[in-house]
C-alpha cells in the first residue's frame, strides 16, 4: 500500500504548536515509509475564516522544515487542495448517498429544532435527531413526494446521514486499539448545509478517499467522531484508512490541553510564528529544528535515553507503537534546554548568518571575527537567541552598580593590589588572553586565593560574578575600555 498522509488544518487562526506536532508526526510517518505528506486546507466554514491564516500555516510549516509534498502551492494529481474549491465533488458524492438511501433531505428550521431540543432537556434526555424520531420532523422520511419536491425546489434543506438502528460499530485505532459503539448513540449528522457547503465530517471523508489517504493521523479530540466516520465510509462502500489519534499536549499545570491563555499567563509562546503582535517560537529565538525536536518528545518515546535528534534521525527512529496514549505535559523549560543544546552544537558563524535579526546590537563596523568571538563568548549562556542582547550589554555598557554582597566580602581581603597589577598589564598592552599565567606567577609572592582574584576582576569588569570567560571579555573589550573599568572600580574598595 502506498502511504499517503495529510495534515488538514482550518484557516481560522494561527497554527497552534499542537497542530505543528500533528503535522510533524504525519511528516515523520510519511518519510519513514517513503510516502507523501499532503497539506489540505479545510476552509468550508466561511464564518470562521480568518484572513492571513492560510499564509501563516504555510509559512509555519516551511519554517519548521515540514514542507508538504503536495499542497495548494505545490499541487499533485489529487487537487484542488482547498475544500472551498471542491464543491462540485461534494455535490456529486452527496447525490450518490441520497440515491442509495444512505442520506436524506431535512427541512427543519432552527426554531423547530430548538423547541425539540428544549422538550428533550425538560424530560432529562439528550436530544438526538435519529431513527427513533426522524419521522417526527420535516424531512424526506416524513414528507410526501410532492411536499419533498417543493421543499427541494426552495433550496433551503440540509442533507443528513441516515444512521441504522441497533448496529454495532467497530473500528480500530492503531494507538488505542478497538473501539466499539452502538449506532443508536449516533445521531443523523448533517452532511451538507443549506448553502451547499459540506460539513467537516462529510468533506473530510470525501477528500481523504479521493486523495487516496492511507493513514489518518490526527489529534485525540477527533476520537469521538471515529465511529461516525466509519459509518460514512461504509455508506459509500469505501475502504477505511488506518486511523491513529495522537495524545493531547497538556497545560504545564492542572487539567486540560494547552491553550493560548496558558501561554499568555506564563509568558511562553504556543504558536510557531508571531501572531497578533505576540511573538512565537521563532521570534523568541528558537531554532526551528530545536522546536521540532522538542515537539517530537511530546507523546512519543524513542525507547532510548537520546533526547536530541536531527529531523533525519527522527524519521529513522519514528515508530507508531512508541506513541503514548496519555497526554503529554508541555514544559517550556525543557523546550529551552533543547534549544540551548542546539545553540551549543551549532557553529557560531552559522548562527550569525541564519538569524541576523537577533544580533543588530553588534556594531556593523566590527569585523566578522570580532562578532563571531563575542557571540561565541556568550553562546553557552543562551537558551533563546532573544537573550543575546542582555548578555551582550557588558561589551558596550560599563557596570552601573557592583554586587554589594560580593564587594563587601572581597574588601576585607585587600584586593586593591590585584586591581593595580592588572592595571599594569593593561598599560603594558599585554593581551588579556595572556593574563592568566602572568597573574599566577605574580601571585606566587602575594598568595591570594585564585577565587578572590577572579571575583575582584569580574566585579570590576562586569559588575557581578556571572558572565563568559573573563579574560576573553577583557581581550574583546580592548585595553582602553578594560583600563577605564578597572580605574573606575578602585574607589569602591
Amino acid at each position: 500500500m502506498s502511504v499517503r498522509v495529510r495534515f488538514a488544518p482550518s484557516p481560522t487562526g494561527a497554527l497552534h504548536i499542537g497542530g505543528v506536532r500533528t503535522a510533524l508526526f504525519n511528516y515523520l510517518f510519511a518519510k519513514k515509509n517513503n510516502g507523501k505528506f499532503i497539506l489540505r486546507l479545510e476552509d468550508t466554514d466561511r464564518n470562521r475564516f480568518v484572513r492571513g491564516a492560510e499564509e501563516y500555516i504555510v509559512n509555519a510549516l516551511n519554517w519548521a522544515g515540514l514542507t508538504p509534498d503536495e499542497s495548494p502551492s505545490a499541487p499533485g494529481g489529487f487537487g484542488p487542495y482547498r475544500q472551498s474549491e471542491r464543491k462540485a465533488l461534494y455535490k456529486k458524492e452527496i447525490e450518490k448517498l441520497i440515491l442509495s438511501g444512505k442520506a436524506y433531505y431535512a427541512f427543519d428550521t432552527p426554531e423547530e429544532l430548538a423547541i425539540a431540543r428544549s422538550e428533550s432537556e425538560q424530560k432529562g434526555e439528550v436530544f438526538k435527531y435519529s431513527a427513533h424520531n426522524r419521522a417526527e420532523f420535516r424531512n424526506a422520511i416524513s414528507l410526501s413526494k410532492e411536499e419533498l419536491e417543493n421543499e427541494i425546489n426552495k433550496g433551503k434543506g440540509v442533507v443528513r446521514l441516515k444512521v441504522a438502528v441497533g448496529e454495532t460499530i467497530v473500528v480500530k485505532d492503531e494507538i488505542r486499539g478497538m473501539i466499539q459503539i452502538n449506532s443508536d448513540e449516533i445521531d443523523d449528522k448533517i452532511l451538507m448545509k443549506a448553502d451547499g457547503m459540506p460539513t467537516y465530517h462529510f468533506a473530510n471523508i470525501v477528500d481523504d478517499h479521493h486523495m487516496k489517504i492511507s493513514h489518518v493521523i490526527r489529534g485525540e479530540e477527533w476520537l469521538p467522531s471515529l465511529p461516525l466516520h466509519k459509518i460514512i465510509y461504509e455508506a459509500f462502500n469505501w475502504e477505511v484508512p488506518v486511523f491513529m489519534h495522537l495524545p493531547l499536549i497538556l497545560k504545564p499545570e492542572g487539567k486540560g490541553k494547552l491553550s493560548k491563555r496558558d501561554g499568555d499567563k506564563a509568558g511562553f509562546p504556543v504558536f510557531p510564528l508571531e501572531w497578533e503582535n505576540k511573538p512565537g517560537f521563532r521570534e523568541r529565538g528558537f531554532l526551528p529544528e530545536a522546536m521540532i525536536n522538542y515537539l517530537s518528545l511530546l507523546g512519543w518515546n524513542p525507547g532510548s535515553e537520546q533526547e536530541i535528534f536531527s529531523l533525519d534521525e527522527l524519521v529513522n527512529a519514528f515508530e507508531i507503537n512508541k506513541i503514548q496514549k496519555s497526554g503529554a505535559r508541555f514544559d517550556f523549560e525543557k523546550a529551552k534546554w533543547v534549544n540551548h543544546k542546539y545553540l551549543e552544537n551549532l557553529e557560531t558563524k552559522s548562527i550569525l548568518k541564519r538569524f541576523p535579526e537577533f544580533f543588530e546590537a553588534l556594531p556593523s563596523t566590527w569585523s566578522e571575527k570580532k562578532r563571531t568571538l563575542i557571540l561565541g563568548a556568550v553562546k553557552e549562556r543562551l537558551n533563546l537567541l532573544e537573550e543575546f542582547e542582555n548578555n551582550f550589554r557588558l561589551f558596550f555598557e560599563d557596570p552601573k552598580t557592583y554586587d554589594n554582597k560580593v564587594l563587601e566580602k572581597i574588601k576585607k581581603k585587600d584586593p586593591e593590589k590585584i586591581i593595580d597589577f592588572v592595571i599594569e598589564l593593561c598599560e603594558k598592552e599585554i593581551d588579556a588572553l595572556e593574563w592568566k599565567s602572568l597573574i599566577s606567577k605574580w601571585n606566587e609572592e602575594h598568595q591570594y586565593s585564585f577565587g578572590l582574584i577572579m571575583q575582584s576582576l569580574r566585579l570590576a569588569i562586569v559588575g557581578n560574578l556571572s558572565g563568559p570567560d573573563l579574560f576573553l571579555i577583557c581581550s574583546l573589550l580592548g585595553k582602553d575600555v578594560t583600563l577605564k573599568r578597572l580605574i573606575k572600580f578602585k574607589p569602591n574598595l
